[in-house]
């Protein structure tokens, strides 16, 4: 175990990509670990692809990237302006908004936190809001997509630990706008201390028809994980299969209905996807190898053993977990945390009477908060890069948001009814 180990850490520290980290440290165990087939290894890493229910990653990466591509993003974009546009901080707080609606169309945290850093963030200069703030507001928000469907870690999870992605799903809609509405006061209280963008009295209250009007131009986009739920529900696809609707969704969509969808654009959305879903395959591929010798080696007994030992309060034991989960997410990638700490923890939590359901909500969120933390996160970098901003002003400004979601987590761990509510209505009792 200690050679496995100390590949990981040597390897993560000078910096080698992710995916090589755990393949190699993965095969420098099999070679040193003579009592063991060195095959299997090989074995490993193709039959770790190998799974049915393993379609829908690559199918609902793609959908996201259509969906991105049909003019969504802007009609979203109206309807959350038109809806904060009295509020203080109002700029910041579409960026709220936006991500949770655009949950359903992109289902990645990194994607999202830099369309809006892009899109938000010359006018919020403008509005007199400093990078530190303007990058941590776009950055953090893009958390909700963490449990909106289709989220991508709530999927890999649902594979990993053979948990229901329909149930998922519904798990992720009440903490995604809990986290919204923790989120969005969090902007308020911030913005009003420090005098970023008062709202204009004289600019009028959005109307009833306004709204209506700019939700008929959305609709298509927030019925999406609507439509995907029911028919998971109802038996109309599997979760592979409603990828697939997804892809054919996002087609339709963009070229019947706003007829934006042009042969370059589906050309674009097609290039990113094999980007994407090249970095998660090769990423899966490897740590079948990796996963296997964790096994071996009885990690997850001992580290269970040792959980056990601290306490045998079932909500510290989970938070115990998730300040682990949390620290892993700051130096490894939260594809490779859903992939090798799924096997794990799920059989752990599973022992104290933990819904798996819930578990996978809370992991979802605090592993994605790893992408927004120093010093490896990826969306942090992303979003500092693109209005070159000091990490440093960039964590100042995000610790009243890391102190929300943190306050939102607690009311989770402690109350898994408003995590299970909706998929217990929808699916029935686990």
């Amino acid at each position: 175990m200690a050679l496995l180990l100390i590949a990981f850490v040597i390897l993560l520290l000078i910096g080698m990509p992710i995916a090589f980290v755990i393949g190699i440290a993965g095969l420098a165990y099999f070679s040193a670990t003579p009592d063991i087939p060195f095959s299997i290894a090989v074995q490993r890493i193709v039959t770790q692809t190998q799974s049915f229910a393993f379609l829908a990653v690559p199918f609902f990466i793609f959908a996201g990237n259509l969906m991105n591509e049909t003019g969504i993003t802007k009609r979203l974009l109206s309807l959350s302006s038109l809806i904060t546009r009295r509020m203080y901080g109002g700029l910041a707080q579409v960026s709220v908004v936006m991500s949770t609606l655009m949950g359903g169309v992109s289902g990645s945290a990194t994607a999202d936190a830099a369309m809006e850093t892009r899109i938000l963030g010359p006018d919020m200069i403008k509005k007199g809001y400093p990078k530190g703030y303007i990058t941590a507001v776009n950055c953090l928000t893009a958390l909700i997509t963490a449990t909106i469907p289709p989220s991508l870690g709530l999927i890999l999870f649902g594979f990993i630990g053979e948990v229901s992605i329909g149930r998922l799903f519904a798990a992720g809609i009440i903490p995604g706008i809990l986290m919204m509405v923790f989120l969005m006061a969090t902007v308020t209280i911030t913005s009003k201390r420090k005098g970023y963008d008062a709202p204009d009295p004289n600019v009028p209250k959005a109307t009833f028809s306004e709204v209506m009007e700019n939700l008929k131009s959305s609709i298509w986009a927030l019925l999406f994980p609507i439509i995907l739920i029911v028919g998971i529900r109802f038996g109309l696809f599997t979760p592979s299969e409603a990828g697939a609707f997804a892809v054919v969704y996002a087609l339709i969509i963009g070229k019947f209905v706003y007829k934006e969808l042009t042969w370059e654009k589906f050309k674009s959305a097609l290039r990113t996807s094999f980007i994407d879903n090249g970095a998660i395959m090769l990423i899966i591929a490897l740590s079948g190898p990796f996963s296997y010798a964790i096994t071996y080696v009885k990690l997850p007994v001992a580290l269970s053993n040792f959980i056990f030992g601290i306490t045998d309060n079932p909500q510290l034991l989970l938070i115990i977990m998730l300040v682990f989960l949390f620290i892993s997410g700051m130096f490894v990638d939260s594809n490779v945390n859903f992939l090798l700490l799924t096997p794990i923890f799920l059989p752990m939590v599973t022992k104290l009477g933990v819904d798996p359901v819930h578990f996978g909500v809370l992991m979802a969120t605090i592993v994605t908060m790893g992408v927004m933390t120093p010093p490896v996160g990826s969306a942090l970098y992303t979003v500092c890069g693109i209005l070159k901003c000091p990490t440093e002003e960039y964590t100042k400004e995000a610790l009243p948001f890391f102190f929300a979601i943190m306050l939102e987590m607690c009311i989770l761990v402690f109350l898994p009814q408003v995590v299970l509510f909706i998929p217990n209505l929808i699916f029935g009792p686990a």
